[in-house]
């Protein structure tokens, strides 16, 4: 009888102790939110002239953190390995230009609405009579690792990037870019807003006119962590009812993504 009850204690004290868990958790108890961000992905994440993180994604992270009481932390993931710090607890999500992947669902990934529509492109110097990406054949391609581009190049576009001479994967876009300026590489496959950002501000390049894949931007959270990505995706929601959302979008900075983000479309 004794061994009963102390078996029974025992299973009440686990249960407690896990309802204990599960509220830690629970976005109603949270304080803070640790936003994981690509740091050189402008318009969406990067750094700021006054030296801290800024851009579309993290002005909207921190609308909903002021939305929902929390205090913004922001991490800069290594692309590369952003799921392996997600999965590490470094940071509560992945958000900042983030492709929908249909394998990062099938491995138990939380993700949140869509909210962009993305396109690859490529970028190319204005004098190097490089028009298509039919141009490129045995040419040099810089390309960012880990990201949708370095996949696409490697399965969908494989017969494309056949024709080229190599492809250079770097660890960031802007190194990508350094690569072309200083004529390492002949182009940059890369995200059409990022592009559209870097040649607005960089003189003598061009944006081929010419799409190579299409997907759609979300905010990636762990597994089991659904009540926390419909806690974020409610507060977006809310955020583009009073016109917060739209009003962040206007912003000179962001002109080139207006266009594409799904909330704003009628």
């Amino acid at each position: 009888m004794k061994k009963t009850i102390s078996l029974l204690l025992a299973a009440l004290m686990l249960l407690s102790l896990s309802a204990v868990a599960f509220a830690a958790d629970a976005p109603a108890d949270r304080t803070s939110f640790i936003m994981g961000i690509d740091p050189e992905y402008p318009p969406f994440s990067y750094l700021g002239d006054d030296g801290k993180y800024t851009g579309f994604d993290v002005e909207v992270c921190q609308a909903v953190c002021d939305y929902l009481g929390w205090e913004l932390e922001i991490f800069g993931v290594n692309w590369d390995e952003k799921l392996i710090q997600l999965d590490s607890m470094e940071c509560d999500c992945v958000w900042s230009g983030m492709t929908i992947l249909d394998s990062m669902k099938e491995a138990g990934y939380v993700i949140s609405e869509p909210y962009y529509y993305n396109t690859q492109v490529l970028v190319v110097k204005e004098d190097s009579g490089i028009d298509s990406s039919a141009d490129l054949a045995g040419k040099i391609v810089a390309v960012q690792l880990g990201t949708s581009g370095e996949a696409l190049l490697n399965e969908d576009l494989a017969e494309l990037a056949g024709t080229f001479d190599s492809i250079l994967t770097c660890d960031s876009f802007l190194k990508c870019f350094t690569e072309l300026q200083g004529n390492a590489v002949d182009a940059v496959f890369v995200d059409l807003p990022v592009a559209a950002s870097y040649v607005a501000k960089n003189e003598g390049l061009k944006i081929i006119d010419e799409e190579l894949g299409a997907e759609y931007y979300g905010i990636a959270f762990r597994s089991g962590d659904a009540e926390l990505c419909a806690a974020v995706d409610e507060a977006v929601q809310a955020l583009v009812e009073d016109g917060t959302y739209a009003e962040i979008a206007a912003k000179e900075d962001y002109a080139e993504i207006v266009e594409n983000l799904l909330f704003l479309q009628d």
